[in-house]
């Protein structure tokens, strides 16, 4: 997989990541969710703040930065936006992963928007870990 398109899935998993979390923050659950879905029970659980924030406002300003940074890095590749944008990546799956595990076993119910969230961020993980396209040097005599 080249680089360009490797960090261009990423920007838009994170761009939609964003989006989720905007409307999660700024829409009622009413517009969102039929009563049927889990939304409610997710979303009003005391899970679903830390540190008396909401997740979904953590998830603004995370995947704000996170698009930002990863555009950047599209624009004009270096090793440090890399290397933040991996730890970000890695750092965001481990939390999805304890977001999924609170919604199936915990909450017993799952929100739409959350999972779209955290199956964003493994299929993320999984576009790191796939292994980078080594450019190939003409060495024509």
């Amino acid at each position: 997989m080249s680089h360009k398109l490797r960090y261009s899935i990423i920007l838009i998993i994170m761009l939609f990541s964003l989006v989720s979390s905007i409307l999660l923050s700024f829409v009622p659950l009413s517009l969102l969710c039929t009563p049927l879905e889990g939304c409610n029970a997710v979303q009003n659980s005391s899970y679903a703040q830390t540190f008396g924030i909401h997740n979904s406002y953590f998830g603004i300003a995370i995947f704000a930065l996170m698009s930002f940074v990863t555009f950047m890095h599209i624009m004009k590749p270096n090793k440090s936006r890399a290397s933040f944008i991996k730890i970000g990546i890695f750092t965001g799956t481990l939390i999805s992963l304890y977001f999924i595990f609170l919604q199936q076993f915990v909450i017993h119910a799952y929100c739409k928007y959350c999972l779209i969230i955290d199956i964003g961020m493994l299929v993320a993980l999984i576009i790191m870990l796939i292994p980078q396209k080594k450019r190939n040097i003409d060495t024509k005599f």
